[in-house]
């Protein structure tokens, strides 16, 4: 039955000519002592070839590994040359034995040849080619239980011990003789049934025991003819080359447990001896702990259960390639910083052990760059958090004795791994889980945030804060205009005092150039900036990471937006989906403001080109124009007024047509120039407005209502002004003698747009000096504030106050009551019109 433990052995070599005979010495001598010798003639031939290699072709230190375990041996060989490329393991199977020669030596094309796997891995420091022999290779004595067709061990004396092994979903695939006889299935009848069918007992569940490392206890088996059979169960979780990941179990009737229970360890002096080195544990795992709180406990038991300095635990990040060593004892710093490895770091093999792994020297080891060296770490043991198959995280336990640890520590670590790994597993997806609401939750509120703006500037001050609030140290947002210049719209700092350093640091740069690409790019200006100026603040920005995002809505590139950590705060995806995610949102945000002021100044344009452009002087007579359109003025409204000379008279126009947008306009400025044409053509004002009927009603379905005030304006000898006019539907014109008597000035007449056959006549006014004419449209009159409209008595009292003021003071006036009746604003367009005679 193959080995539930793997030891590993490592040795550092000078890029000396006798490198290759002291490594070959060095791995003969490694696995005689391991009890190998089935392994030894080949494992020294390889690594001979590769030592040979590396110090011929890279001329640095090379480092031998050794690692046996019960499938067999992995041996690898490492120097600090990466730039120099081989060919990957990868193409292995695929390339000529003589293109290995000719690219890497004898080495490859021996490792080709002779294991049963080999590869080549490389970082940005080292390059490693590895190599695995089985111990089942031809020629070789076998290790691993029998297969099928081969005879299952019996038992002595009488005393039947039941063997088989499971596959991941707990179907048998061996059963020995022995099995056969104490269930009464054969092989056949055994291998169609799963564990859940061969167990009648429920307690503890057999999905449950799969899932552990180790495991011993008493289950109740089915005989074939329905009786059931109480056996104690010894379980091994195992994961060979030639099975994969299963279990081997081992039963005994109750009666003879002994055969299999491991026997109670031998009382030790002093206080607390005898007791379980793991007892309490258990307590820490029923109380309700966080994560972080269960594994400082976790690893303080460790390094007291084993007899350590040291201890530690790594847990399985989103990043299939990293892990992150969450919690420590006895190593600095203190308290210990979560920080993330690469998986090569944190495991001796090339992918996560499966079992307890023993390292007897780490002098030459890379672990935890160099964290268990630069505390005086020589040995170490460890064993994996294994849940549903799956290796989730790993314990470790490390002293400053080399070859300070044995099986039995190995076998006791993987016991506190195996108790702590479901809880441990639960603990960290209930804080994924929480981590994933609390994104959710920002992401929302950004949202919330951004849409509550439609000023471009304003949404890249609010995603620097957003950002800065969560994801990073900093944050600075790049906008780039229609013409592709790019200039700093806003930069954040979580510390106040350093924003303007940071801003003045940030314009000596070039923006961020990430393309239409919308995931995260590593920024590497600062460090270029801060190697070439020295600048203080630009070497600690330089120390963290910086990741672009780019700004990007409906296929055009808005901006950038950066986003800063600090040193030891680095970029996991977690951060980086979120930011990413942040980032689409801002990119959504700015391109509604883009078209929010594209379409502001599209209709403020459209609605300046409907008023006149200069108001002409008339003599004797002071002129006050108002208009305030409804909202935000993005959406071109119906009010216009006009004034404009005609001959020997002044015509003066105020109109409000029905509705609003490209329509209206339309109508308006039919109006206005029909207006123009016909006045200076000499028409009466009755002439005219029958005219500007007929037109308004052969637009068709464009057609719009249109209320109108038209008068003309003339001096008249005995003083004063004579106004000739036509109140066509809309508000009367109103009279504001200096005395404060107010009163309307013309009788309504019928709207334009609506009927055929109008008539329409002309109505005459005289105005004395310091007499006013007030014409309004009807954002005037039906200003409301809840159930309750201005209307004309409410202008009228207004008007009341305003004698003896001037023009622009009646108009200024009147814009504050309506303020002050409605503070809520309007809905409705407002145009003024105030003439006041000299």
């Amino acid at each position: 039955m193959s080995s539930s433990l793997a030891t590993t052995a490592n040795r550092t070599f000078a890029p000396e000519i006798q490198a290759a005979a002291a490594a070959r010495s060095f791995v003969r001598d490694a696995f005689h002592s391991w009890n190998a010798p089935e392994i030894v003639d080949d494992a020294v031939l390889l690594t001979s070839e590769l030592v040979t290699n590396a110090v011929v072709h890279a001329g640095t230190d090379v480092t031998v590994s050794c690692r046996l375990d019960g499938g067999g041996a992995e041996i690898a060989v490492r120097d600090e040359l990466p730039q120099r490329m081989l060919l990957d393991g990868a193409r292995a199977h695929d390339v000529d034995p003589e293109d290995l020669e000719r690219d890497g030596g004898l080495g490859l094309a021996l490792a080709s040849a002779i294991a049963s796997a080999w590869g080549v891995t490389y970082t940005q420091h080292d390059k490693t080619v590895w190599f695995r022999l089985d111990r089942s290779r031809p020629g070789t004595a076998s290790a691993v239980p029998v297969g099928w067709g081969d005879p299952a061990p019996q038992s002595p004396n009488g005393l039947r011990v039941v063997s088989f092994r499971v596959d991941d979903q707990g179907r048998p695939v061996e059963w020995s003789d022995d099995a056969e006889a104490v269930f009464g299935w054969t092989v056949r009848q055994a291998r169609e049934r799963t564990l859940d069918e061969l167990l009648a007992g429920r307690d503890p569940a057999p999905g449950e025991i799969l899932q552990l490392a180790r495991w011993t206890g008493v289950c109740e088996f089915r005989h074939s003819d329905g009786s059931t059979i109480p056996m104690f169960v010894s379980h091994i979780r195992t994961n060979d080359v030639r099975h994969g990941i299963g279990a081997v179990w081992l039963a005994v009737p109750e009666a003879d447990r002994a055969l299999l229970e491991s026997p109670p360890r031998a009382p030790a002096a002093g206080p607390g001896a005898g007791e379980d080195p793991w007892g309490g544990l258990g307590e820490a795992l029923r109380s309700r702990l966080s994560l972080d709180e269960l594994l400082q406990h976790t690893v303080a038991r460790a390094r007291d259960a084993v007899g350590g300095d040291a201890a530690y635990v790594v847990l399985a990040t989103s990043e299939e390639s990293e892990w992150q060593v969450r919690a420590a004892a006895g190593l600095q710093p203190d308290p210990w910083q979560p920080i993330l490895v690469r998986a090569e770091e944190t495991f001796a093999s090339m992918s996560p052990d499966p079992l307890p792994v023993i390292h007897d020297d780490l002098v030459t080891h890379q672990s935890r760059g160099g964290r268990l060296a630069m505390n005086g770490m020589r040995s170490m043991v460890t064993a994996p958090l294994i849940v549903d198959g799956r290796t989730t995280g790993l314990v470790a336990v490390a002293s400053r004795r080399p070859r300070h640890f044995d099986r039995e520590a190995a076998i006791s670590l993987q016991r506190g791994a195996d108790r702590i790994a479901l809880p441990v597993e639960r603990a960290r997806l209930a804080e994924v889980e929480l981590a994933r609401r609390a994104s959710l939750s920002f992401l929302a509120e950004a949202s919330d945030l951004l849409a509550g703006t439609l000023d471009e500037d304003m949404t890249a001050a609010l995603a620097a804060q957003l950002a800065v609030s969560r994801l990073g140290a900093w944050c600075a947002v790049h906008l780039i205009d229609d013409a592709g210049t790019a200039r700093m719209a806003y930069v954040w700092h979580r510390d106040e005092d350093r924003i303007d350093g940071l801003r003045l640091m940030l314009d000596k740069m070039p923006a961020p150039d990430v393309g239409l690409v919308t995931e995260g790019t590593i920024w590497t200006e600062p460090k270029v900036y801060a190697a070439r100026t020295g600048d203080r603040l630009a070497a600690e920005i330089a120390a963290g990471t910086a990741m672009s995002f780019s700004l990007v809505g409906r296929g055009r590139r808005l901006g950038t937006l950066t986003i800063g950590r600090q040193r030891g705060e680095s970029f996991n995806r977690e951060i980086a989906d979120v930011a990413e995610d942040m980032s689409r949102r801002v990119a959504s945000a700015l391109d509604n403001a883009r078209l929010y002021s594209d379409q502001a100044n599209m209709s403020q344009a459209l609605q300046r080109s409907l008023l006149p452009s200069e108001v002409p002087e008339i003599p004797a007579v002071d002129i006050a124009l108002l208009y305030q359109p409804a909202g935000e003025g993005t959406v071109v409204g119906g009010d216009f007024y006009d004034l404009f000379s005609a001959g020997d008279h002044w015509c003066v126009a105020i109109g409000d047509v029905c509705g609003t947008g490209p329509e209206a306009a339309a109508v308006t400025g039919l109006a206005r120039h029909t207006l123009r044409a016909l006045a200076r053509e000499g028409y009466s004002p009755p002439q005219i407005l029958h005219r500007l009927n007929s037109a308004i009603l052969e637009e068709g379905p464009r057609a719009r209502f249109l209320t109108l005030i038209y008068g003309e304006l003339s001096p008249r000898e005995q003083g004063g002004m004579r106004l000739r006019l036509i109140s066509a539907g809309h508000p009367l014109p109103m009279r504001v003698r200096p005395t404060g008597e107010v009163s309307f000035v013309a009788e309504p007449q019928p709207l334009l747009g609506a009927f055929d056959e109008v008539t329409f006549e002309t109505e005459t006014a005289d105005f004395a000096p310091g007499d006013v004419l007030v014409c309004v449209t009807d954002g005037v009159t039906e200003r409301r504030h809840g159930k309750l409209m201005l209307g004309d008595e409410g202008l009228t009292e207004i008007l009341k106050e305003c004698s003896g003021l001037t023009a622009a003071a009646v108009a200024t006036r009147i814009e504050r009551e309506l303020a002050d009746f409605a503070p809520d604003g309007h809905d409705d367009d407002t145009a003024i019109l105030v003439l006041r005679f000299r």
